[in-house]
């Protein structure tokens, strides 16, 4: 059966409107798109209905044709508790802290009749919360993780619009659905492979949720000492993420915590009976590749047998020889283009009027708690872990103290997102003592 026939989009970022393009000519989808009302969104919303709801793509890169494009929306929600009709298909294309808010939102009635779930940019357990909370409608709906979003959207003109610009696609992604083997995985298989993306499919959902590259970097390179300066204004000068200190947060410390968090992660996935990643690989080959004169096949294929002190030593490496585009044209001076400027926003006022906390580290703070209390659940030690998470909670109960009485965002708020983590492991229990079973 298909079940990409109506598809709704939830959230109004730039990503649904590059998805929306995508439904309609890779999939030919009755496509509609819902966002809740907020003064970030009236934007859109405004643009949407000027344009008699007419959307486009365009893109940076030539060899990014197929990405480009314009249709029509054909159903517009503003708020969630509006949604009505039927839907084959919804898409959860916010981020993953708030599938639970949005899913509260809709009318029970729309979602009892849904078969499908895609969830575009979840975390590790994003699956299992999903689940969890579809079991109250008693539904047999399908719920399909993809590892990460396919590519950099943007709005066109730094304003929520009707408009967007794509400046980079993946070249591979990782898929995992609750029912194996899928129809509606293979056909999005077909339709990313239209888009020159390659999608590997993965047993679970949760296996394809352990290959987002974001959960092993990001934590130690926004939650440290430097870069949380750099974010909350303690510091004058510019830093960039990935160049070297000072000019960015990498140290041989630094790395030294990203390899222990990646190995706490690995004992944390063991536990549940997934298969582990060799991390200089999956940066390397999935993410950015450096030269052969910099990293060896050989060092790459061995990093998870080789010895700490050898394995932090090709980490650094890697971010080294990333500090150029080792595969880009010199200039007539010999200089390659700067890959690692990549400027550590600072926190900034939301549309709302509320002092805020840039996406980087905001939702990396909800991924990485998520995975200590995956942790604490299975008793796996996590100590990185709990460390990187103490360094930033402290820094941002600082920051809340020092701007007291002033308008601040949740995100200055230390939390513990027990609820979404009951879900998780309840459903997480479930799935290991299928396998045991087995």
């Amino acid at each position: 059966m298909n079940e990409f026939k109506r598809v709704l989009l939830l959230g109004t970022g730039p990503a649904s409107i590059q998805l929306a393009v995508n439904l309609k000519k890779q999939l030919k989808c009755h496509v509609g798109i819902v966002g809740r009302e907020s003064v970030r969104s009236e934007k859109f919303f405004e643009a949407l209905k000027q344009s008699d709801n007419l959307i486009r793509v365009n893109i940076q890169n030539d060899k990014h044709r197929n990405m480009e494009g314009e249709c029509f929306i054909d159903h517009v929600f503003n708020g969630y508790e509006t949604i009505n009709g039927e839907w084959d298909t919804i898409i959860l294309s916010v981020t993953a802290d708030a599938y639970i808010e949005v899913l509260k939102k809709m009318n029970d009635e729309v979602l009892k009749q849904v078969r499908c779930i895609v969830l575009i940019s979840p975390t590790l357990g994003s699956n299992s919360l999903i689940s969890n909370y579809m079991n109250n409608f008693s539904s047999k709906a399908e719920i399909i993780s993809f590892s990460t979003y396919y590519g950099d959207t943007r709005w066109m003109y730094d304003s929520p619009s009707n408009h967007v610009l794509t400046t980079a696609v993946k070249k591979k992604i990782f898929i995992g659905s609750t029912h194996y083997p899928s129809e509606n995985v293979h056909k999005l298989e077909e339709a990313y492979e239209e888009l020159g993306i390659a999608l590997e499919v993965m047993n679970s959902p949760i296996e394809a949720e352990t290959r987002n590259i974001s959960l092993y970097v990001h934590p130690p390179l926004f939650m440290n000492d430097l870069s949380l300066s750099a974010i909350f204004g303690d510091i004058d000068t510019k830093k960039y993420v990935y160049k070297i200190y000072p000019e960015g947060p990498i140290t041989q410390y630094l790395i030294r915590d990203m390899l222990a968090q990646w190995k706490e992660i690995m004992d944390i996935i063991g536990k549940m009976n997934i298969k582990g990643i060799n991390l200089l690989k999956f940066m390397t080959d999935d993410n950015y590749q450096v030269r052969t004169e910099s990293l060896s096949r050989r060092d790459i294929e061995d990093f998870n047998h080789l010895e700490t002190i050898h394995q932090e030593y090709l980490l650094y490496i890697r971010y080294t020889s990333l500090l150029i585009d080792p595969f880009s044209e010199p200039d007539e001076e010999g200089k390659y283009f700067d890959f690692s400027a990549v400027p550590i926003r600072s926190m900034f006022v939301n549309r709302e009027g509320h002092l805020d906390i840039p996406r980087m580290p905001k939702e990396d703070y909800y991924r990485i708690k998520i995975i200590q209390g995956i942790a604490k659940y299975l008793n796996s030690k996590c100590p990185t872990i709990d460390k990187i998470i103490k360094t930033y909670e402290n820094k941002i109960k600082i920051v809340a103290q020092s701007y007291k009485g002033e308008l601040l965002s949740k995100a200055f708020v230390v939390q513990s997102f027990d609820e979404d983590l009951n879900m998780i492991c309840s459903e997480i229990d479930k799935s290991i003592e299928a396998k045991t079973l087995k």
